[in-house]
């Protein structure tokens, strides 16, 4: 794409004086300026390094600029498609606002970003996000509609949930739910975990927090939120950043070790824990003493609140919190676990043993077979 500066040097000049290519360009209309008594029309050309200001004096040519640079750069007005509603939370960079799509009536939620308050790696993370989303089609991962982006803000729509997040549905429940439920719970975030690490997408911050319900019903779905510290990697590779939130992140992250897709495969293990009795196995108000626990000590299980449990709980998330990524739970192996098996759907149980082909195994194990 580009724009095209019609301007010459000299009246008979037949070659213009420059070129501008719009990559990551944004287009914003300014006030009409008055200059030695002629009024001119004003837009403004924000590029990555610098903005340039076009001045033009008829207005029915400036519209006819404004329309056609705007078409080439992919310009939308938002407020064609969509109505903003009252506001729905904060965000770490803004709101989030409920919206509703004019064209079918859909509500959405709306996600407004400052990028005045983000710096070059927060940038990163929410580009690395939104095109993490585009590629995702799960049914247990919360489904972005459209992106937007100016020069000074994202505005990301997305699949609108009513249900509030999982730790505040937990809350209600005094951290009590029926082991059945817990199991439904896992195999849902499994099934999801499952699909993004087909994609090579590694979550890295699964936590309560940031898994929505779909509804207020109780057997609303849930849905998996915040790609922000989301990472692709490939079958060999492995990373080192320190990302995570600290009662659920895996030992070799803190131990700042290479680590892969395993880690989420901890994560999982942390929240069927939490599923099953209510509290955290490493948890401390003192964060050094998280840490540490989390490093050096074996997984607690005191006899009071494991005994009402299953042998067969109590054994899975043992196999996903083993200290040693290799030793631990692998997502397929975690998906056929007699645990998520005993409360699964019997059709789903079929439907796996007769998948041949890789095509069917990646329908059945994500749950979005048909």
């Amino acid at each position: 794409m580009y724009f095209f500066n019609l301007d010459y040097k000299e009246k008979d000049d037949t070659v213009h004086k420059g070129m501008h290519h719009l990559s990551g360009v944004y287009i914003k209309e300014e006030s009409p300026a008055t200059i030695d008594g002629i009024t001119y029309y004003c837009f403004k050309m924000v590029y990555p390094q610098k903005d340039r200001e076009y001045f033009v004096e008829d207005k029915k040519e400036y519209n006819e600029w404004v329309s056609r640079i705007s078409k080439a750069i992919g310009f939308v007005d938002l407020s064609i498609k969509y109505e903003i509603g009252q506001k729905l939370g904060n965000g770490k960079f803004g709101l989030v606002k409920l919206a509703v799509n004019k064209q079918n009536g859909t509500k959405v939620a709306a996600k407004f970003m400052s990028k005045k308050e983000m710096t070059n790696t927060d940038l990163e993370l929410a580009r690395t996000e939104i095109e993490i989303l585009k590629v995702c089609q799960h049914p247990n991962i919360i489904k972005i509609y459209d992106v937007f982006e100016n020069n000074d803000s994202f505005y990301i729509f997305m699949e609108y949930c009513d249900g509030g997040d999982l730790f505040t549905r937990l809350e209600k429940t005094k951290f009590k739910i029926p082991e059945k439920k817990a199991a439904n719970y896992i195999h849902q975030i499994l099934a999801a975990i499952f699909y993004l690490h087909e994609y090579g997408i590694t979550h890295r911050d699964l936590k309560p927090e940031n898994i929505l319900m779909s509804d207020k019903t109780d057997d609303a779905e849930l849905k998996l939120i915040d790609f922000g510290l989301s990472k692709i990697i490939g079958p060999n590779e492995t990373c080192t950043e320190p990302y995570g939130t600290l009662s659920y992140v895996a030992p070799e992250v803190l131990l700042e070790k290479p680590y892969n897709k395993q880690v989420d495969m901890w994560i999982v293990g942390i929240m069927a824990y939490l599923f099953c009795v209510g509290f955290l196995p490493f948890d401390h108000k003192d964060e050094r003493e998280i840490a540490k626990m989390t490093m050096c000590d074996p997984t607690p299980f005191p006899q009071s609140y494991w005994s009402k449990v299953s042998t067969d709980a109590k054994l899975f998330v043992d196999a996903c919190l083993q200290k040693n990524p290799n030793k631990r739970l692998t997502i397929k192996d975690a998906l056929v676990h007699p645990w998520i098996k005993k409360f699964e759907d019997p059709n789903i149980i079929e439907k796996r043993k007769l998948s041949k082909t890789s095509n069917n195994q990646f329908e059945v194990f994500t749950n979005i077979h048909t």
